[in-house]
């Protein structure tokens, strides 16, 4: 009795009459399924492209991190440790040596268009210093060493000189404070062209060259001594 009444019920939902049997073959009944189910406004809540891209991306990323978890040691906890760890050392890179640039830049000429005594440089120097202004004390002490070095003729003037140039120039000529010039070329190559920025101690260490190269006699080469004797 069940039987025929679901039987009778089934010809009625499809609107068939006693005379078209009820059993739809499997593949026409999964066709109309799909096109029914095609139909727009089953679909009109569904998330659209970007959202579904988003919800894979998230999915991803917490697989991501659950497989981290399980391989760190002390899981989760461990994880946390390492990542902050990793920024710790990231944060006391860029407290020490600043924020680099993108592209450095090729060494220029040490001075610019307008000519300062070595005077005019240490004060701007000290200034700068006194502020706290330490890549700007670090460049313009390291004018002051060299404009002080041709003022005493140690180094001939020559526009478009780098403090690469003169620092290997001066060296030769002051092989005691050789390597003393070269870390002070660097250091201001470094913060003029490589995007570092000075401390006091980078400062503190420049001015103690200018002092010391004050105090300093040249050697004498055989230029300079066929100059003089001239």
């Amino acid at each position: 009795m069940t039987g025929a009444g679901g039987t009778a019920a089934a010809r009625r939902l499809i609107g068939a009459d006693e005379d078209i049997p009820v059993d739809t073959p499997r593949l026409p009944a999964r066709e109309a399924a799909e096109n029914e189910l095609s139909d727009p406004k089953y679909h009109e809540h569904d998330p659209n492209l970007l959202q579904r891209g988003l919800d894979r991306f998230w999915e991803w990323v917490g697989d991501l991190f659950d497989r981290a978890a399980g391989s760190a040691p002390g899981g989760p906890l461990g994880l946390v440790v390492l990542a902050l760890v990793v920024l710790g050392l990231a944060a006391a890179l860029w407290w020490r040596l600043g924020t680099p640039r993108r592209t450095e830049r090729t060494a220029e000429a040490l001075f610019g268009t307008v000519t300062r005594s070595a005077a005019a440089h240490r004060a701007a120097a000290d200034a700068h210093a006194d502020a706290h202004r330490w890549t700007e004390a670090v460049q313009e002490r390291m004018r002051a060493v060299v404009r002080s070095l041709e003022d005493r003729a140690v180094l001939d003037p020559r526009p478009g000189r780098t403090a690469d140039e003169a620092a290997a120039e001066a060296g030769r000529l002051m092989p005691t404070h050789a390597t003393g010039l070269r870390t002070a070329a660097r250091t201001f190559d470094d913060v003029t062209y490589g995007g570092r920025a000075a401390d006091e101690a980078a400062y503190l260490s420049l001015r103690t060259l200018d002092l010391d190269l004050e105090a300093a006699k040249p050697l004498l080469t055989a230029v300079t001594i066929r100059g003089a004797a001239g």
